[in-house]
């Protein structure tokens, strides 16, 4: 039962990260299952009880949103990234 009240507290630890990354760019890496991938760049917009959001350029102008949960960040299904520096933005996932 103790893994699970960890669990529970990195993924409060991993909320907190990203709220406080709110207007940030960052890089995104989303494992979707069947060898498909997607990495973009966008701005942090939002972050929700359960999940975050990330605004991308799809081109032309047009831009579009992505929502990720906050339990994909911890199983590393989602990554987030500094764009320039190729750095993980969660000190949380750092302590692995």
């Amino acid at each position: 039962m103790e893994s699970d009240t960890s669990s529970v507290n990195r993924i409060d630890a991993i909320r907190e990260e990203i709220a406080s990354l709110t207007g940030s760019k960052v890089f995104v890496k989303a494992n979707l299952g069947r060898s498909r991938i997607i990495e973009r760049t966008g701005q942090l917009i939002e972050s929700h009880p359960s999940l975050f959001v990330v605004e991308v350029e799809e081109g032309r102008g047009r831009k579009a949103r992505q929502s990720y949960q906050y339990v994909d960040v911890l199983t590393n299904t989602v990554e987030l990234t500094d764009p320039e520096t190729g750095e993980s933005l969660l000190e949380a996932m750092k302590s692995e």
